[in-house]
């Protein structure tokens, strides 16, 4: 097959992409395009059966498409000999921590990937330290995974994808199983990691609060779009949200109350801190 062009610049090209599990079934994910430029956050949002999960495999070809096709920095995912290429530009952190952790200590169970890789040993130790350090695990490295916490356990998830120097990181419903204060610090982590090395995040979740911090929000419904904006738009757009069987950010919907008792508030408040400037701003106006 002809070698394509790496292109570093748009790293998840999805274009027209369909699959379906079964041949006679409704397709999971049905047509779907998207362009994900370097450096985006971008959270896709979706009630359960939407095809969230199905369109992250396809993007880290652990499913191919039944029709169109999906681009990892240029690398056509049924490239069955760029398969590996792709997975190390495009890594993915799944929904359960447990199921991730391959070794009986945090540094080994980084290094795995990079074994597998045959990435030199020198070089191995700096990528370790380095992607410990940027989810603020080193102090943790010689520690057994069974004695951290569940948000520890997705941050050592993380540092193995990104020792592998990704790309693109797919985080697929990555804080379902935490707790509130794992959930702020995996989200935490990864809006560094993205901020600070530019690192493409697509963030797969079912929490509306988190959603609101992407850069763009892209809402499925039956495996295909059904809205695609920032979220300030699309989280404005409260009955169509709900309709979809979504609900919309705490603070979207206490505005929205608000603004129906009388209050002047502007659309786009998603955030405490986005309420919290707003009514000073509109207290100082009414005085």
């Amino acid at each position: 097959m002809e070698q394509q062009a790496k292109n570093f610049d748009v790293p998840m090209q999805v274009e027209a992409a369909s699959y379906q599990y079964e041949e006679d079934a409704s397709p999971a994910v049905d047509g779907v395009s998207m362009n994900v430029p370097k450096g985006s956050f971008v959270a896709v949002l979706g009630h359960n059966g939407s095809g969230k999960s199905t369109l992250a495999k396809l993007m880290n070809a652990l499913y191919l498409p039944t029709d169109g096709r999906v681009l990892v920095c240029g690398m056509d995912t049924a490239q069955e000999d760029e398969v590996w290429n792709i997975r190390k530009h495009a890594g993915m952190v799944f929904q359960n921590p447990d199921n991730q952790i391959v070794s009986n200590v945090v540094r080994e169970d980084v290094a795995f990937g990079l074994e597998n890789l045959g990435v030199p040993h020198d070089e191995m130790i700096g990528r370790i330290d380095d992607a410990l350090s940027a989810v603020r695990m080193t102090e943790k490295a010689s520690f057994a995974p069974h004695m951290l916490s569940g948000g520890q356990k997705q941050r050592v998830a993380i540092a193995g994808v990104l020792a592998m120097l990704p790309e693109v990181m797919i985080l697929d419903e990555a804080t379902a199983m935490l707790d509130p204060s794992g959930r702020k610090d995996v989200l935490k982590t990864v809006q560094k990691l993205n901020r600070e090395k530019g690192i493409t995040v697509i963030w797969i979740t079912h929490f509306m609060e988190e959603a609101a911090l992407a850069d763009r929000v892209i809402v499925l419904d039956q495996g295909a779009v059904a809205m695609d904006g920032v979220p300030s738009e699309v989280f404005s757009r409260v009955d169509e949200i709900k309709a979809l069987g979504l609900d919309v950010p705490p603070m979207a919907q206490l505005a929205r109350e608000l603004r129906e008792k009388g209050l002047s508030l502007p659309a786009g408040i998603l955030t405490v801190a986005d309420m919290v400037k707003e009514l000073k701003n509109t207290l100082c106006l009414s005085k």
